[in-house]
């Protein structure tokens, strides 16, 4: 068993700053007080413990109070992704079965859904008390998370109270625990990236200068202003720090003390420019599957130990699977999921202990990670996953397309971005097919560019492959 983790933290430390937004701030005896408010108004509208409440909103305050009065309530999070599509956003909720749908604004979406409230709505109505639990199991459900399979169908991961607290916690015997810490969180917080700074908030006593969205001038003036001790960002936003940092001739002060950089490899020109400027850039690896950082590589081995991403948190063990020095890498400790929801529930992610994270790497003489693949087809770009299957997908909806397949290409700005090979079986046009995608899938997930082919590279098995299509793409 655990502590309520909120109500354990707002006894100890009632009048720390838990929270800022703009020119606002909330103490942790706030930020209980308001959660469990908004609880106990959901509870009035008939919301129990234990049921499955899906969330669709923008990073902000009310967001917050509302992840933290369903915690309160007992119930399961769904965290919905923004940026999907409303057919993304309906399977996700059918997978899920959620019970209630939560957003912050009616006028977002147009979701059909029965049970769906607003943050308003709930708001708006009476206070239902119900008895608070001062503990809770560590294998009960905190939140579940959709990352896609590389078959394209998006699995619903189960991220319980353990393996929340335990990333935590290995976190905080990497990089320490000062009072007063500040991390800006820049990161949407229906991902795990900026689901977890919230969950370290709690666990540390720990201030968040919360933002809706990354504003590269904005993070600097707060950082430069020396509340901000750490930040999350990924290979693309520390870039975009870097360069309003060298057209202003600035540098990041001492009391700035970590910038975690997650979703790939940071390049060399990156990490030579972040050294000029005094950003200590820590470079990590991790998944959904594993509720944030597995490994982390300190900011003075950056340049030595280039492209790797570190070494394993304490509670963390990695190793690699196969009879080479390259393999797939497995990932065993008690922040590792223990299973997954819905269409994938009956997938066991792990083998004997170990989950087997489909991604290639090898470790190194001196205990260093480094990741050769991130899943054999998966593109990174700006940070975002995605898969090749899942895109391919989508096209074949379209009645004119009878196959097709989607590799990524390099780009400066966001590391890569997915084009699409397509085989037709009635005419239509690439500006057609951009037009129908708007509708299927997700802005980042869309092809750029369309290759009309007669047919596509495959091997005996019938297999797609995409390799061969990379070729043509570093050809052409």
């Amino acid at each position: 068993m655990y502590p309520n983790l909120l109500m354990k933290r707002a006894r100890l430390t009632p009048n720390r700053i838990a929270l800022r937004f703009q020119e606002k701030e909330w103490t942790f005896a706030q930020l209980y007080n308001d959660a469990l408010e908004f609880a106990e108004k959901l509870h009035a509208k008939n919301i129990q413990p234990g049921m499955r409440i899906a969330v669709l909103a923008s990073s902000s305050p009310e967001l917050v109070f509302v992840l933290h009065g369903c915690m309160q309530l007992g119930c399961e999070l769904v965290m919905l992704n923004e940026r999907l599509t409303e057919e993304e956003l309906s399977y996700q909720l059918n997978d899920s079965n959620s019970d209630f749908l939560l957003v912050d604004s009616h006028e977002k979406r147009n979701l059909e859904f029965v049970k769906k409230f607003s943050f308003g709505d709930v708001q708006a109505g009476k206070r239902n008390v119900f008895e608070i639990e001062n503990e809770w199991s560590k294998n009960r459900t905190i939140t579940i998370m959709y990352t896609s399979g590389t078959t394209g169908n998006p699995k619903g991961v189960r991220q319980s109270l353990e393996n929340h607290v335990m990333s935590a916690t290995g976190s905080a015997l990497n990089l320490g625990v000062q009072p007063n810490d500040c991390w800006l969180c820049t990161m949407p917080l229906f991902h795990i990236s900026g689901f977890s700074i919230l969950m370290r908030s709690v666990l540390y006593g720990m201030t968040v200068n919360l933002h809706t969205k990354f504003d590269a001038e904005q993070a600097i003036k707060e950082i430069l202003n020396g509340f901000v001790t750490q930040m999350s960002v990924v290979a693309v936003t520390l870039e975009r720090i870097i360069t309003v940092l060298e057209e202003k001739n600035l540098t990041f002060p001492s009391s700035f003390q970590t910038m975690l950089v997650g979703g790939g490899p940071v390049p060399l020109n990156y990490l030579e420019r972040a050294i000029e400027r005094n950003i200590p850039v820590l470079q990590t690896y991790g998944m959904t599957e594993t509720s944030s950082q597995t490994t982390t590589l300190s900011s003075e081995d950056a340049i030595r130990k280039l492209g790797s991403a570190g070494k394993p948190l304490f509670f963390a063990e990695v190793r690699i699977d196969g009879k080479d020095k390259i393999g797939e890498i497995c990932i065993k400790g008690p922040h590792v999921t223990k299973g997954y929801i819905g269409a994938a529930e009956s997938k066991n992610p792990l083998v004997d202990g170990w989950l087997h994270t489909g991604d290639v790497g090898y470790i190194d003489e001196e205990g260093y990670l480094y990741v050769v693949d991130r899943r054999s087809d998966l593109m990174i770009s700006g940070g975002e996953n995605i898969y090749p299957a899942e895109v391919e997908q989508a096209l074949v909806k379209h009645s004119a397309v009878k196959e097709a397949g989607v590799v990524g290409r390099q780009h400066d700005k966001w590391g890569q971005v997915p084009v699409a090979f397509v085989v037709l079986k009635d005419k239509v046009s690439e500006e057609e097919l951009k037009e129908f995608m708007k509708n299927v899938i997700a802005p980042y997930k869309q092809p750029v560019d369309y290759y009309f082919v007669d047919q596509l590279p495959r091997n005996a098995s019938n297999k797609l492959l995409r390799r061969e299509l990379l070729k043509y793409l570093n050809e052409n």
